[in-house]
C-alpha cells in the first residue's frame, strides 16, 4: 500500500487560526530554551505554507522546514522567499540533508501521521544533543473527550468526514510515551487555547540527552594538558632550585 503525502492543498500562507493561541506558548518555549544564545537555529517539520516559520523568523530565529505538501510549499516560497522551505516528509533522511539543529518543532502535524515512530525517529535524529522538540497536537483528554461526548460534539471533535484529516489521536500519555521511545527524556506538557482540563492544544516539549561519556571525555581532555603543563612546571622548578 502506497501513502499519497503530496495531498494537501491550502488556501493561504498565513498562520492558521490554531497558530493564534500555540505560536506565543512556543515562542515562550524557545526563548528560555535559547535565553540569548547566539546559534538559534529551528527546523520546522511540517512547515505548511510556512506561516509559522515566519513568525518565527521574524522575531530573529533562523528557520529551516520542510512539508510533504508542493503546494504548500509553493505558496510558502511565493510569500516568504527569504526562507529555506521545501518539499520534504519525516519520512526522509532530513538530517543528513539538513544536518542538526537545537530546536526542531512541528506544530499540529502528529495527528497526520500514518507511522508516528518514524516520525519521532527522524525528529531525534534532527535534534543536537542537549536541543529540544517542540511537539503541538490537539488535546484529547479524558474529561474533555466526555464532555464532548456529553454534548453531542465528538463528530465535530474528531473530523472523519474531513478530506487528509486527522488520523491519530493523541492523550498526554500516549504522546509522552512515544517521545520516550524515540529516545528523549525530560519531557513536559503545556495547555493552549482553553482551561488545561478542556485545552484546544497540548504542546509537547522534550530534549535529546547530551551524548554519553562526552561531558566526561571534554574535562578529561582538558585535564590532561593541564596536568602535563604542571608536570613540566614542577621539573623545571627542580632544575633550577638551588642546592642546599
Amino acid at each position: 500500500m502506497s501513502v499519497e503525502l503530496d495531498a494537501t492543498t491550502y488556501v493561504h500562507a498565513k498562520p492558521t487560526t490554531a497558530h493564534s493561541y500555540i505560536l506565543p506558548a512556543v515562542l515562550d518555549v524557545l526563548e528560555s530554551h535559547f535565553d540569548g544564545a547566539l546559534e538559534n537555529d529551528v527546523f520546522d517539520l511540517g512547515c505548511g505554507t510556512g506561516g509559522a516559520a515566519a513568525a518565527l523568523a521574524g522575531k530573529g530565529y533562523y528557520v529551516v522546514g520542510v512539508d510533504p505538501s508542493s503546494d504548500g510549499i509553493a505558496k510558502a516560497n511565493v510569500n516568504y522567499p527569504e526562507l529555506p522551505l521545501n518539499v520534504g516528509s519525516a519520512y526522509d533522511k532530513l538530517s543528513r540533508e539538513y544536518g542538526r539543529f537545537n530546536a526542531v518543532i512541528s506544530l499540529e502535524v502528529v495527528e497526520h501521521v500514518y507511522d508516528p515512530k518514524a516520525f519521532t525517529s527522524t525528529m531525534y535524529d534532527l535534534v543536537k544533543p542537549g536541543g529540544i522538540a517542540v511537539i503541538s497536537t490537539p488535546y484529547h483528554g479524558y474529561l474533555k473527550n466526555l464532555a464532548l461526548a456529553a454534548v453531542g460534539k465528538m463528530d465535530d471533535h474528531f473530523m472523519p468526514l474531513t478530506d487528509h484529516g486527522h488520523i491519530k489521536f493523541w492523550s498526554k500519555n500516549t504522546l509522552r510515551t512515544l517521545l520516550l521511545d524515540a529516545g528523549f527524556d525530560n519531557i513536559r506538557f503545556e495547555y493552549v487555547g482553553r482551561i488545561p482540563v478542556f485545552a484546544k492544544s497540548m504542546i509537547a516539549v522534550a530534549q535529546k540527552p547530551l551524548r554519553h561519556g562526552v561531558g566526561a571525555a571534554l574535562i578529561s581532555d582538558g585535564i590532561r594538558p593541564l596536568r602535563r603543563v604542571r608536570q613540566s612546571t614542577a621539573r623545571t622548578r627542580a632544575k633550577c632550585r638551588p642546592l642546599q
